[in-house]
């Protein structure tokens, strides 16, 4: 069996290439749907829709467990297929299979705190707050699922969230450096202007996002920590594996790259991130 990683385009190799070091003898199949990316302006509807389509071609391909390497896919489509697809499609299978999410450990990182902790509701004052900014995009940022689950957790960190509508569209078709910057830049200084003053933390909330992590520490202050949401899905992953041992990684280091847009080899940003030749073959 294999270790299915989905995402709408390239965004999701941050993800899957953490998990590659992590687990090097394991076999992983990555699909990007290219075809419909970028997901982050599209209908909740459509995304769960796609999200669920791209799931099942991964089981398809022999995988038991899918990551979904995608912070929209994840906040917009994961709870719902997890409640109301999963269950039946697991009886058609006749074998386990499931999804799981980047944004649980991301927001586990971010808080220090596992998913199951709950704050008390307390009435005092606090004294100092760790101001978080999260880019992401728009239907991330609609979903409010960054402030909502870290305000459960931690009344001592708040969470503005700035959208980025064109940015990980530009990733993915190559926008040059300069335009990139740009971008980023004014992101950053928006949020910035909103907040009133720097932020003391950031979340890349879209895979996309890390590959130009290094212009976002630019743009940021000096020395703003970033969450990596490579390494908590890493982790995270371990730590889920280790206690479900009815689903196998493999051991035969396969690696598959498919897309549902065009085959072949991708941009040049892709491969500079990749470190590698990279080339997709047709879903």
């Amino acid at each position: 069996m294999a270790i299915g990683v989905f995402d709408s385009g390239v965004g999701g190799l941050t993800v899957h290439r953490k998990l590659v070091r992590r687990f090097p003898g394991a076999d992983f199949v990555y699909l990007a749907d290219q075809a419909n990316a970028p997901y982050g302006g599209r209908p909740g509807e459509e995304i769960v829709e796609l999200t669920r389509a791209g799931c099942d071609r991964l089981f398809a391909e022999g995988c038991d467990l899918v990551v979904l390497a995608c912070n929209t896919a994840s906040a917009i489509a994961l709870r719902r297929l997890q409640q109301t697809w999963l269950p039946g499609r697991r009886r058609e299978l006749g074998r386990p299979v499931n999804v799981l999410g980047i944004i649980v450990p991301t927001i586990e990182a971010a808080t220090g705190l596992p998913w199951e902790h709950e704050a008390e509701r307390r009435g005092d004052k606090v004294e100092k707050l760790d101001i978080l900014a999260v880019f992401a995009t728009p239907a991330t940022a609609k979903s409010r699922v960054y402030e909502i689950e870290i305000d459960k957790r931690r009344q001592d960190v708040a969470v503005f969230v700035e959208p980025c509508p064109e940015l990980a569209g530009m990733i993915e078709g190559n926008a040059g450096a300069v335009q990139l910057a740009a971008a980023i830049e004014t992101h950053v200084g928006q949020i910035t202007a909103r907040i009133g003053r720097p932020p003391d933390r950031a979340i890349l909330g879209c895979t996309h996002y890390e590959i130009v992590a290094d212009m976002f520490r630019a743009a940021l202050k000096p020395g703003t920590p970033l969450i990596h949401q490579p390494d908590a899905t890493a982790e995270a992953l371990a730590a889920y594996l280790a206690r479900h041992p009815e689903y196998e990684a493999g051991s035969s280091g396969l690696r598959r790259f498919l897309t549902t847009g065009k085959p072949g080899a991708q941009h040049e940003l892709v491969e500079t991130f990749w470190e590698a030749p990279l080339s997709f073959e047709r879903a």
